[in-house]
């Protein structure tokens, strides 16, 4: 009986600092739009553990899940914060489609 098979059988997926990143950025507009359940959310939309999403936040915040430790400038305030800011680009995009558009209509009926 091989033992090889056991041991790989026991890793788990990997997932790339972009993933991570992602499903981190998800946990946190989920919090901020309903004040919590986000890792829950996650978890259940991408199929991992509450456990692993905790221990990425942790990392990503430098240690704490707290908002005011993702507050010092470190990679989980990045992160909301772009997160955030591409919120916000898209509204604006959407936004200025809706002008474009009642602009082109209105040039056309001149």
């Amino acid at each position: 009986m091989s033992t090889k098979s056991t041991v790989n059988s026991a890793k788990g997926k990997r997932y790339s600092e972009k993933e991570k990143a992602e499903i981190i950025a998800f946990v946190e507009k989920v919090n901020a739009e309903k004040g919590r359940g986000g890792q829950s959310a996650a978890s259940a939309k991408f199929k991992i553990s509450q456990l692993t999403i905790s221990s990425w936040l942790k990392a990503a915040t430098g240690g704490s899940t707290t908002k005011a430790s993702s507050t010092k400038g470190g990679f989980g305030s990045k992160l909301s914060k772009l997160s955030s800011l591409a919120s916000q680009i898209e509204k604006a995009e959407k936004e200025l489609g809706k002008l474009k558009s009642q602009f082109d209509a209105l040039k056309k009926s001149l």
